[in-house]
C-alpha cells in the first residue's frame, strides 16, 4: 500500500508543533462493473449475472439496515446503522426531530483484519 507524508496540527492543541503522519495514496475507485469482471473471472457466473447480484445486494442491504438488522457479509464484515440525538430531560419530550445524525458503521471481520495485517507499505514522495 502506498502512502505519503502529510503535516498536521493537533486540533486540541493548535499552538503545538505540527507533526508528520502517513496518509494513504488513493489509486482510484473501482465500480460495480470493474468489480464484477474480477469476480466473474474467478467463478462460473457470467459478468452480467455478477453485476445483477451486486446490484441486487446494493438494493437489499439498506432495506435490512432500515428494519434494524445488522448485515453480516461473511469473511468481509458487518454493516449496521448508528444514530446520534439530542438529549431530553423527560422521555415524553423526545421526538424523531431529536435525532440529528444517522450513519452506516462497518466493522471488518477477523478474516479481513488478518488479510490486511500482511500489507507492505511503500512511501511515495
Amino acid at each position: 500500500m502506498k502512502y505519503k507524508l502529510v503535516q498536521k496540527a493537533n486540533p486540541l492543541e493548535p499552538d503545538t508543533e505540527r507533526k508528520w503522519y502517513a496518509s494513504p495514496v488513493k489509486a482510484g475507485t473501482i465500480n460495480n462493473y470493474q468489480l464484477s469482471k474480477g469476480i466473474a473471472s474467478k467463478s462460473f457466473l457470467a459478468r452480467g449475472a455478477v453485476i445483477n447480484v451486486i446490484e441486487n445486494m446494493v438494493d437489499e442491504i439498506p432495506r435490512y439496515l432500515i428494519e434494524g438488522y445488522s448485515v453480516n457479509l461473511n469473511n468481509f464484515g458487518t454493516l449496521r446503522l448508528s444514530l446520534s440525538s439530542e438529549g431530553v430531560e423527560n422521555p415524553s419530550d423526545f421526538t424523531a426531530a431529536n435525532i440529528k445524525n444517522m450513519r452506516v458503521v462497518f466493522t471488518p471481520s477477523p478474516e479481513l483484519k488478518k488479510t490486511l495485517q500482511g500489507i507492505h507499505f511503500e512511501e511515495v514522495k
